[in-house]
């Protein structure tokens, strides 16, 4: 009987958060900022976000899988490879996440993520874009790889 009652009020603390959603919240997560580094065409992300109390325990007996499944879905890119992860942050690297148009030259394209991102910040070598609740990169963004920039360019052959 002991075990029925505390099995039923685990459920209710899962459900409970869960009714009380809204446009940042997955879940049992509370999304609270997104920053996007681009490096030539692979794109680290590094997300904020809390979790409610009663998952904690949760996520020490099942493991990270259930939290980065979901955050995962937040982002909603192809290619993620967790680096990191803990119950307030996690870092993702995202392979071909731009565009590469050779010479150095990168465009990363609009992205539609699942949630709406209270901070989101993109940065490329060049300039660092800020958004507030959006679940929207709008218009995308070129960039250069610094290190192709600074190289200079090969000198034609004198003709003397």
């Amino acid at each position: 009987m002991r075990a029925i009652v505390c099995v039923g009020l685990l459920l209710i603390v899962l459900i409970a958060p869960v009714a009380a959603d809204n446009d940042q919240r997955y879940g049992y997560i509370s999304l609270e900022s997104v920053q996007i580094q681009l490096h030539n065409d692979t794109a680290i992300i590094d997300m904020h976000y809390s979790v409610d109390e009663g998952t904690r325990i949760i996520f020490f007996l099942l493991g990270e899988q259930d939290l980065k499944n979901k955050l995962e879905t937040i982002l909603n890119f192809n290619n993620t490879r967790m680096e990191y992860i803990n119950l307030t942050n996690a870092e993702f690297a995202v392979g071909q996440a731009s565009y590469s148009y050779g010479n150095g030259i990168y465009w990363f394209p609009t992205h539609q993520f699942n949630l709406l991102i209270p901070k989101l910040a993109v940065s490329s070598p060049q300039v660092i874009r800020n958004y507030s609740n959006t679940n929207l990169f709008p218009e995308g963004m070129g960039y250069f790889d610094p290190v192709m920039i600074n190289q200079t360019p090969p000198q034609a052959p004198s003709i003397s």
